[in-house]
This record gives C-alpha cells, sequence and structure tokens, in this order.
C-alpha cells in the first residue's frame, strides 16, 4: 500500500491560487480536519476632528454650533452617550449650554487573509479518471471526491495523474482556501469643557453705596427779561385827567377874580 501526499503548489497554479489541493466535496465532516490561520497586514488610521459648542439643549435634544459656524440638531440622544469632562462622564441631562464639545473619531483599516486548511485521509476504493475517486474514510464509509482538471499527484516522489490512482492506496487530500478581507474598527472619543460660572460679587463691596456729592449744584436757568415796549399799554381812562383840569381851572378863575378887586382899590 503506498501512501500519496497532494503537492499544493501544485494545485494551487491549477485552481488559481483561491483554492487549492484537491477540490473534493467533504460531506464527511467527523472525518475532515479543519484549520484557520490568519494573517494581517500593516493598519492604517485616519482621524477625524469635529469641534463645537452646545447652544441649546430640550430635553434628549441638542444644538451644537460647529467650528465652521454651522448648525447641527441631535434628536434623541441616547442616555448612554456620555462626554468626559475632567474625568468624569457627562450625558445629555448634565450637560450645558456654553458646553465646549470635541468628538475624536479614530478608523483604523486592517488587510487580512484567512487561510482555512480541509484535509482529509483515506484510501482509494475506486477511480474513475480523471473525473471522480472515491475514498475509504477513517470510519469506513466510502464517499466520492471530484477531481479538478489537470490535477497532479505525488507518489513516492513522483508525479502521476488520475490515471495513475489505484485501488488500495492510502492518500491525504488537502483543500485550501485562501479568503482576503479588510478589517474595519471605529473608535470614538468624545471630550468636553464646562462653561465658567458667572463671576460672583465680593463680599465686602455693597452692591449699592450712596455718597455725597460735591460737585457744584447745577445753574438753574431763568427766563431772559422781556424787553420793556416803546408806547406803554392803556390801562386806564381819561375821565379822572379831565376832573384835574377842571379842578385847575376854577383856580385859575377864582385867583383872577382876586387881582382884578385889588387894582381898582389902587385907582379908585
Amino acid at each position: 500500500m503506498m501512501s500519496i501526499r497532494f503537492s499544493r503548489k501544485l494545485l494551487s497554479g491549477l485552481l488559481g491560487g483561491s483554492v487549492v489541493c484537491l477540490a473534493l466535496s467533504f460531506s464527511a465532516v467527523a472525518q475532515v480536519q479543519t484549520e484557520k490561520t490568519e494573517t494581517l497586514g500593516p493598519t492604517a488610521k485616519e482621524v477625524k476632528l469635529e469641534r463645537g459648542e452646545i447652544v441649546y439643549i430640550n430635553g434628549n435634544n441638542v444644538v451644537v454650533k460647529m467650528e465652521d459656524g454651522s448648525f447641527r440638531h441631535f434628536d434623541n440622544v441616547p442616555d448612554s452617550t456620555t462626554v468626559m469632562v475632567d474625568g468624569k462622564p457627562v450625558n445629555i441631562h448634565t450637560a450645558k449650554v456654553g458646553m465646549k464639545l470635541e468628538k475624536q473619531t479614530i478608523m483604523s483599516t486592517t488587510p487580512r487573509v484567512i487561510t482555512t486548511v480541509e484535509t482529509v485521509t483515506g484510501t482509494v476504493w475506486h477511480v474513475t479518471p480523471p473525473l471522480t475517486v472515491i475514498l475509504t474514510l477513517e470510519n469506513g464509509q466510502n464517499q466520492s471526491f471530484k477531481i479538478p482538471k489537470g490535477q497532479k499527484f505525488m507518489v513516492d516522489g513522483q508525479e502521476k495523474d488520475a490515471f495513475g490512482l489505484k485501488k488500495g492506496m492510502k492518500i491525504q487530500a488537502q483543500r485550501v482556501t485562501e479568503v482576503p478581507e479588510t478589517v474595519v474598527a471605529q473608535e470614538v472619543r468624545r471630550t468636553g469643557k464646562m462653561p465658567p460660572p458667572p463671576p460672583e460679587p465680593k463680599a465686602d463691596i455693597p452692591i449699592l453705596v450712596a455718597t455725597a456729592s460735591t460737585a457744584a449744584p447745577a445753574p438753574v436757568e431763568t427766563a431772559a427779561a422781556e424787553p420793556t415796549p416803546k408806547k406803554l399799554p392803556k390801562t386806564a381812562s381819561d375821565f379822572p385827567l379831565i376832573g384835574v383840569l377842571g379842578a385847575l381851572l376854577c383856580a385859575i378863575s377864582l385867583t383872577g377874580m382876586a387881582i382884578r378887586k385889588t387894582t381898582g382899590l389902587f385907582f379908585q
């Protein structure tokens, strides 16, 4: 009884590199040994920074003014979303208007290749070259497998095709699958800074202070004197003047009469 081991390098070239070794249909799971390996490539990182200030909070809704001047509305913010402020978590219910926010998003991209090697061991029970081979597995069951076109086998260091397989040969078949993947990981870090508290008045300085004013009193504005009118206004009637003139005429008449009497005495 001869032992046959398939050439992985040869089968890889035949099947295009994605599936190497014999392309067998492994339905007998108990007889198949599976081994997976992971090969990681270099990791690339991208960091995105977003900064803003809370300008409005209502329940679980918040409005943030971004660094570029735009406004972003966040509705129904979960209570579990926290921002680290001075080493302590702050959620939507303890945040305040005026609070500075910074969100750092780190994107990590890592290429990897998952290599799966499936191995089955059995004894050739029947071969129909170049299509199929029936193997007797270790549990005594027979299983049929398809042989890839152009498949070659190594028998005692010699390369043979499916036509070189004989009943009773103990062989070990392998299927190697390589699946490339890209692993993307995202990490979000939120930090913040509370707004400064309003300044408090000093205890030794009263809020209202009454002081005596030493400044000169404001000058009192007086109305300018009106100019004297050129003609006095007529405020009385002419009757008193007429009475005075009458009395004056009576006095003159009496004086004339007295003078006439005196003259007459001298010339009589």
